[in-house]
């Protein structure tokens, strides 16, 4: 009746490679229409599964159905509360929601992230688009390429709304049980701004951002992030308004959470120094008297005019005290955020003050603090590093790029798996070394401390700057060649990508897929990707078999080929 015979071997029905092609995207499109679970007391009428006969869409439906004893085997308590939060953090990530750094580059759960990327995360790709930025400005290249634009990124963008509103609608409950926490609170509002970003809004996160602080008027720090997303997005009064509400409403708050003003007085100075154009501008002198206020314990009032050298003078006592009482609890181990804002914002009064090597001294003195094994695992430290090189960046004019150059290969023995680090290395080596120097680094690296990280940055520089094919090819093959890093699906599917987009040799990615399948069988990007990119290479049998073997290997499929086959037949 349908046109199709169903004692026909499925293989022998598909005789054009571009039925399964369309298989795959339809496959992909279901994978991402169908990410959520359904929770059988709600939604198993509504979807057609009924406890009679059920539809053959309610089969498909019911494939996604969540028991509890589905998940029972797999539950477990956790009795800190740095584990239940270090979980709900990883929750944010898995979704691919922004969070702002929250462990150590060093630590095994970042490993363990990096070695099972399967796309390139926004974090990773902000810092290789900078990159591509710095060596594609000066030098005009023809054959340079983005390494964001080598793996489709589209299907990342798209259908993206139902993911962000349920991960906003998490973060929101989760602040019911980890109440103040300013790193949920960001992410909840980046979370809102994915979601309505579409709308062409001003400032997408403004209405959550206000519902939030009028549930909650003692929570400075989300004033804080609000302001810093108001910033984000050019509002600079605004957002100097709610920074400013915010540090005059700490004087009448109790002691615990007028401990928090820290940040709130270093995220305000960083943006104003964020936001200057000149060294004498209106901005910098707003960023001193802010550290001021800060560093001599005044009560805090609206900017009004540049601070007195009294002031200056009692600020910078008041520092030298504060950070000198900091050094007994960190030698004890205790440090956190508000103690590296503390010890940030006095680098950044002493540098606009004083002068840069004021404030790079106060940084070296801060490292000095504790041991460098604890330094070295501490993610608190690790942004203290990246901010030390920020400011002796900001200050090349006056340092030697080789102070620069320098201080980031140290830091790279410390975190070798930094990707601002890296990022800053490519940078600085733009302007003060060699290509060939630059190589030689990346490849130590490789050899030292082998990472999908450092690959990623040394391919987008030989990619940026129209390396080779050669030379690119010969890093995916070293890469391949350790045995941690042949697992990484990431560095496959960018290999097959780029034979593909960029060598123009599919007969290559062709070979590339197999070997990739069978490094990584339980990627089903992986495997869709043949089906997406090498439809025009592979016969439809292998498409076929490619498929069976999916199937045997339990990747969950969604799609019959039949649909698609349906399809065909109702549009003759």
């Amino acid at each position: 009746m349908l046109g199709i015979n169903a004692d026909t071997n499925p293989s022998g029905e598909v005789t054009d490679p571009k039925t399964w092609h369309r298989w795959s995207e339809e496959e992909l499109s279901r994978d991402f229409d169908q990410w959520m679970p359904i929770h059988p007391k709600s939604d198993c009428k509504a979807d057609g599964i009924s406890h009679g006969t059920p539809d053959r869409e309610g089969d498909d439906q019911l494939l996604r159905v969540m028991l509890f004893e589905d998940v029972n085997e797999y539950l477990f308590s956790l009795s800190s509360e740095e584990a239940r939060l270090s979980l709900v953090f990883q929750f944010i990530d898995f979704y691919g929601g922004r969070i702002s750094t929250w462990s150590c580059t060093n630590s095994s759960s970042w490993a363990e992230k990096t070695l099972s990327l399967e796309a390139v995360p926004c974090s990773i790709i902000d810092n290789l688009r900078r990159v591509h930025d710095v060596l594609t400005k000066t030098e005009s290249i023809s054959s340079s390429l983005s390494f964001e634009s080598l793996l489709d990124s589209s299907h990342r963008i798209v259908k993206r709304t139902d993911i962000m509103k349920f991960l906003r609608n998490a973060i929101l409950c989760c602040l019911t049980v980890f109440p103040h926490n300013y790193i949920l609170e960001e992410a909840a509002l980046l979370a809102e701004e994915l979601l309505t970003a579409e709308l062409g809004s001003v400032m997408p996160c403004r209405d959550l951002a206000k519902r939030l602080l009028k549930s909650n008027r003692q929570d400075v720090l989300l004033c804080g992030v609000y302001a810093r997303r108001e910033a984000a997005y050019g509002n600079i009064d605004h957002a100097r308004k709610v920074f400013d509400m915010a540090l005059t409403s700490t004087e009448g708050l109790p002691s615990e959470l007028q401990s928090k003003a820290c940040l709130l007085y270093f995220w305000y100075a960083e943006s104003e120094i964020g936001w200057s154009s000149s060294s004498g501008s209106e901005e910098l002198s707003r960023a001193i008297y802010i550290l001021c206020c800060f560093g001599s314990g005044a009560k805090y009032t609206p900017f009004k005019c540049k601070p007195t050298s009294l002031q200056q003078l009692r600020a910078r006592q008041g520092f030298k005290e504060r950070i000198r009482m900091l050094r007994s609890t960190c030698a004890r181990g205790v440090i956190d955020d508000h103690s590296i804002a503390l010890i940030c914002s006095a680098a950044l009064f002493e540098e606009l003050t004083v002068g840069c090597f004021a404030g790079v001294e106060v940084l070296t003195q801060a490292f000095s603090i504790v041991l460098p094994e604890r330094r070295s695992q501490s993610y608190q430290f690790e942004f203290l590093f990246n901010f030390y090189v920020k400011m002796l960046w900001r200050q090349r004019a006056e340092l030697k790029l080789s102070k620069v150059w320098e201080s980031i290969l140290q830091g790279l023995q410390i975190y070798p798996f930094n990707q601002e680090l890296y990022s800053s290395l490519v940078e600085v080596s733009h302007f003060h070394s060699t290509p060939n120097k630059l190589r030689w680094i990346f490849d130590k690296c490789c050899q030292k401390s082998p990472s999908v990280v450092v690959w990623l940055f040394a391919l987008s520089f030989e990619m940026s700057r129209g390396g080779s094919q050669h030379r690119i090819r010969g890093l995916f093959e070293k890469a391949f060649t350790n045995e941690k890093l042949r697992n990484s699906v990431l560095l496959w599917r960018c290999y097959i990508a780029y034979e593909i987009n960029v060598a123009y040799n599919p007969a290559a990615a062709r070979r590339i897929f197999f070997r990739a399948i069978h490094a990584c069988p339980w990627s089903k990007k992986l495997w869709l990707d043949g089906f997406l990119k090498l439809h025009n290479v592979l016969t439809a049998n292998e498409l076929s078999d490619l498929q069976e073997v999916m199937r045997d290997k339990e990747l969950n499929l969604r799609t019959d080929i039949y649909e698609i086959l349906l399809q065909d037949e109702i549009q003759l």
